[in-house]
């Protein structure tokens, strides 16, 4: 089973449909934010905002820095921040601080209008997914760098498929049912359809997490439809919805997983890991979302910030910055997805692996139930197992009752865990024998 719950939202500043662009805020515990005054952009007659631009000669959408991580391992200071500029190809850009960027003398990605990044510290390793064309729509490539200037060929690596289309209509059908969730503004069956609007794509542990944002399309509005020219609209997006038109629906957020970024897993047979909160909430994602790029650790807990959106479609409400937000989602450590069991007892056999730490942890809620450990050998006979865990626990030793982890390392051993009304997320072996 996924999901994560929600500990508060941040309204993303802007101007009265005057100016759209990337701003700059600060934080202490993630939550409480100030907006410094970075007097780079002028809105209104006035430099007195927290707006921040790569170049302001090039104007909206091409000063977008729409993706940023921090690099704590480039030796060059003016390096120590990274992000993909311009809102229709992406272009490396890096910072100090977070506030003035520069543009890098390279090439630019190729994209449509999405994208994400994320950084993974160990391997040194920079991962881009960027918003392509697929069999069902809207799909997603993938690229990385080691040194966030030569980029490997963006290679299409996650698309929508027969089974999203099936399971999408029926979530569409659902959500218009639902009178407690935003109904997008237009329902056309003829036109239902599900594609993957934006992949957020990171390292956690030793897996590659994907976070898929699956767009659910209910109905297209004509290129011809009246109002367009009303709206305060950038020329190239006005231009693309004269010549195309656009669609309505409403986004969800799946969960997958990979071990070489190219052939990914989908969990919890596609159910939403984030999805849009009710309208009585007081929320901002009631029908758009784009994933999280990175999991923040914070003690036992991860912290996914995402956006959310109030609408999606740029014909919703006249405007298409109206009620955007940076919202934040929390999920036990090791989280994303468990074993559950109820009054009946279930249990799960492990393929033989090497024991290589004489510690075995785990993460497990069984606070109204029970679950026991065994260490089997490659003859499956049981030479370890634990004492009764009992308890909601996110970082548990194992505590033997019989047996010695140290005695067997090196030896190839299969673990069975007994579970009864309870659900067991992970297990690890440490090193550390204390």
């Amino acid at each position: 089973m996924t999901g994560v719950s929600r500990r508060g939202s941040v309204v993303c500043p802007v101007v009265g449909g005057v100016y759209s662009g990337t701003s700059y805020v600060e934080s202490r515990d993630g939550i409480h934010r100030t907006k410094p005054v970075t007097s780079q952009v002028e809105v209104n007659g006035s430099r007195q905002n927290n707006y921040i631009t790569v170049d302001e000669s090039l104007g909206w959408p091409a000063n977008a820095i729409m993706n940023v991580v921090m690099d704590p391992d480039d030796p060059d200071p003016a390096r120590r921040f990274k992000g993909l500029g311009h809102a229709f190809k992406r272009e490396p850009v890096i910072s100090a601080h977070g506030i003035n960027w520069k543009k890098l003398d390279m090439p630019s990605i190729k994209s449509k209008d999405e994208s994400n990044l994320s950084y993974h510290p160990v391997t040194r390793t920079f991962i881009a997914t960027v918003k392509t064309g697929g069999r069902f729509g809207q799909s997603q490539s993938l690229t990385t760098s080691k040194d966030f200037g030569s980029w490997t060929q963006p290679k299409l690596v996650f698309q929508a498929d027969e089974l999203d289309q099936a399971l999408g209509h029926e979530r569409i059908r659902t959500r218009f049912a639902d009178p407690t969730l935003k109904p997008p503004e237009f329902n056309i069956p003829q036109k239902y359809g599900v594609d993957v609007y934006n992949f957020g794509v990171f390292r956690y542990e030793s897996l590659d997490i994907g976070m898929p944002t699956m767009f659910h399309k209910t109905g297209r509005v004509s290129k011809d439809r009246p109002g367009f020219d009303d709206l305060d609209l950038p020329e190239k997006i006005l231009t693309e919805v004269r010549k195309y038109g656009d669609w309505t629906g409403f986004h969800q957020v799946q969960l997958a997983c990979s071990r070489d970024l190219k052939n990914w897993r989908r969990a919890a047979n596609r159910r939403p890991f984030i999805d849009a909160s009710p309208m009585d909430g007081g929320s901002y994602d009631l029908q758009g979302l784009s994933p999280p790029s990175q999991a923040v650790l914070r003690a036992h807990e991860l912290w996914f910030y995402y956006t959310g959106g109030q609408s999606y479609a740029i014909i919703s409400s006249g405007t298409p910055n109206s009620g955007g937000a940076v919202c934040l989602a929390v999920l036990r450590r090791n989280g994303f997805i468990s074993l559950d069991t109820g009054q009946m007892n279930g249990f799960v056999l492990t393929p033989p692996f090497k024991l290589t730490g004489p510690k075995l942890s785990l993460s497990v809620n069984a606070f109204k139930g029970e679950l026991h450990v065994e260490v089997l050998n490659e003859e499956a006979g049981v030479v370890a197992k634990s004492r009764p865990i009992t308890g909601d626990l996110m970082s548990e030793a194992v505590r033997r009752a019989q047996g010695d982890l140290a005695k067997l390392a090196g030896a190839k051993v299969s673990l069975r865990f007994t579970l009864h009304n309870g659900k067991l997320y992970s297990w690890w072996l440490d090193p550390d024998s204390s």
